[in-house]
């Protein structure tokens, strides 16, 4: 029987004990595993196919958790979830439950951050590093970021920073031409030129060696040669842009060579100030179909790998709210030569490939760069372009301040298209878009919608490019629901009566209308009868229907998937106060003050009491509170 080296694996100190020879099949052990988890689940995938070599090797040279480990972007930990005792399980990944997809430092001392966003982890090396000098402890710090978060503003300012503070930290710049799609921008032309002489990483220490006894004489020649010096620095030198930030840097080196990367780490463990090691890494690696397209298999539906051959687990495959909204981009960029398309490195993402491919001058990928975006983004309107920034709302974020003063203090008409609002079900928190509604409430100008159902998606978007300041449209990752009714026109600050009712309404903005609905039903075999409304707005709200609501309905329940403090529960509530009305009679469903873990959206929605059962359930025991019984009375249809 077949020794398995990563069964016998208990602590990543047993990795000194391997051969190089049982080093590289304990690598091809982990890709069997790889593909094997993508055959239960949709999972990261070819990120974590081509980080293999390189995991082992940090593990095999320093001594964690004594150093400091941070992944940036940690969707390519799987490989080292395997050699930190979680190997048992691997096949919970994901789950409900079971390990997260991402660093998680709850299930792991080996977890130092959780990181789910790009570009943050040689700030935070930086500041382990720093603490760790200042207590006096002695241990090495090790940042590994790809090269597809380089360009985040962030990055240049955390080597800014290291480069004037000269701290002892190494950085291993994880070079593998890919961000989820292919990189974009003038560093990625830049990184490229290293590929383009791959002799220097063999030549380099000669030269330089070489160059340094060379004897001088007067400052003249001195002069001459320290030019002739850097003039060979430059031809080769793939890492000028670092070395002028005041790093050393170190390559490029195959990060698909165990014997290599050992080696080099071995060499920088103890060498002074701070240090890029540039390894050059193939997304997809040991995967043939991964290595051809590894945008396809950066998180695959489920599929088996039979005879050569990847045959899918055939899953129903609905229409999602993204493929709506991109759908809905591309008809208003035909109708208006005005509208452009911004993504900050998600095409695959937002589902915009269609848009990149035929109108590729009105189509721009920045990179994972969100400040950029939204400030390239004000640009454009202001020189009379009609924007659409499609961007994941936790990862707009990150672009807070551009938000506030580039957008919203200028009234700038852009429009903001949030994917991945609310529950992202198994990403879990790094993930959830749960707090868009409330750091763009606060915002003034800003009009704030959330469609229904899929009907509402592109009469949103043709509102928003229309308005003359900055719109935000939130939808979910989740299959695109259809509600059986006439759908009313997009009004500014226009809800939409979907059911009356006599003893409460819900109130609910957003895609959980379909769980209302569904809750309404129920309701209605227990005797009550509600109002459902489609709220359509957060900003401006429709204080004349809502206030009618408040005063005539026994309870009031307001649904949202997103967080209740700030929410548009809060909105309502702030409204009815300044009315001079109570609000006893009102009660706000959505996300919890915490961060909610994954799971699959369904259990997540159960969980949470925002399924039809849930809201049903809430508003069972309103209606109690307020002293109803059963009626006799059904609801009408309204529209």
């Amino acid at each position: 029987m077949k020794r398995k080296l990563l069964a016998e694996l208990n602590l990543p100190q047993d990795l000194k004990k391997l051969s190089l020879a049982e080093l590289e099949e304990l690598a091809a052990e982990i890709r069997e595993e790889l593909q094997q988890i993508v055959s239960r689940r949709p999972a990261h995938f070819a990120s974590n196919l081509g980080v293999v070599e390189l995991c082992l090797a940090l593990h095999r040279v320093f001594d964690f958790p004594r150093d400091h480990l941070i992944w940036d972007t940690g969707h390519q930990i799987y490989p080292h979830k395997m050699i930190t005792g979680r190997y048992p399980l691997m096949h919970t990944i994901r789950t409900k439950g079971g390990l997260m997809g991402y660093p998680n430092p709850k299930e792991s001392p080996y977890d130092l951050f959780m990181t789910g966003h790009a570009g943050c982890s040689i700030s935070c090396a930086l500041g382990l590093r720093v603490g760790d000098d200042l207590l006096q402890r002695r241990s090495r710090t090790i940042a590994v970021i790809g090269d597809g978060a380089l360009p985040s503003g962030i990055v240049f300012e955390a080597l800014n920073n290291a480069g004037e503070l000269q701290k002892d930290l190494l950085v291993i710049l994880n070079d593998n031409r890919m961000a989820i799609c292919p990189r974009v921008g003038a560093l990625a032309r830049y990184l490229d030129r290293a590929r383009m002489h791959p002799i220097y990483g063999d030549i380099k220490s000669h030269i330089q060696r070489a160059l340094a006894r060379v004897p001088v004489v007067g400052s003249q020649l001195e002069r001459a040669f320290v030019q002739a010096k850097e003039g060979m620095k430059a031809f080769l030198h793939g890492g000028m842009l670092f070395e002028e930030l005041g790093w050393r840097y170190v390559g490029p080196v195959d990060g698909h060579d165990l014997a290599s990367l050992i080696e080099y780490l071995e060499l920088l463990r103890d060498v002074k100030g701070p240090l890029i090691l540039h390894v050059f890494t193939e997304k997809g690696r040991g995967f043939p179909p991964a290595e051809r397209d590894p945008v396809r298999f950066h998180t695959p539906a489920p599929f088996v790998w039979e005879k050569g051959e990847v045959i899918p687990i055939k899953r129903g495959k609905a229409e999602t709210y993204t493929d709506v909204m991109s759908r809905s981009i591309y008809r208003a960029m035909e109708q208006d030569p005005r509208v452009v398309a911004i993504t900050a490195a998600m095409c695959e993402g937002n589902k915009l490939q269609k848009v990149r491919q035929d109108f590729p001058d009105r189509f721009f990928d920045t990179g994972i760069t969100e400040s950029h975006a939204v400030a390239f983004a004000a640009g454009l309107a202001k020189s009379g372009i009609r924007p659409i920034a499609a961007i994941y709302s936790t990862f707009l974020q990150r672009a807070y301040d551009q938000l506030f003063q580039e957008v919203a203090l200028q009234n700038m008409p852009v429009v903001f298209c949030l994917d991945r609002a609310g529950l992202t079900g198994p990403d879990g928190p790094t993930h959830h878009g749960a707090f868009d509604i409330a750091y763009l409430r606060a915002l003034p100008n800003f009009v704030l919608m959330a469609p229904g159902d899929a009907q509402d998606v592109p009469l949103m978007l043709q509102f928003a490019l229309q308005r003359k300041g900055p719109t935000a449209i939130r939808y979910p990752k989740d299959k695109a629901a259809v509600l059986s009714r006439q759908v009313a026109p997009v009004e500014e600050g226009k809800a939409e009566l979907i059911y009356d009712g006599v003893h409460g309404a819900l109130l609910v903005y957003g895609n959980l209308l379909v769980q209302a609905v569904g809750a309404r039903e129920l309701l209605l075999e227990r005797g009550l009868d509600v109002a459902v409304v489609n709220a359509r707005f957060a900003r401006p709200l429709d204080e004349e229907l809502i206030l009618r609501l408040a005063r005539e309905m026994p309870f009031l329940i307001t649904i949202e998937e997103g967080t209740l403090c700030g929410g548009f529960g809060s909105a309502v509530l702030e409204l009815l106060n300044q009315h001079g009305m109570g609000a006893a009679h009102v009660r706000r469903l959505g996300l919890p003050d915490r961060f909610i873990e994954h799971g699959e959206r369904s259990e997540l929605l159960a969980d949470l009491g925002l399924d039809a059962e849930g809201i049903a359930a809430a508003a069972m025991e309103m209606a109690a509170a307020a002293g109803l019984g059963r009626s006799e009375q059904v609801g009408r249809r309204v529209g």
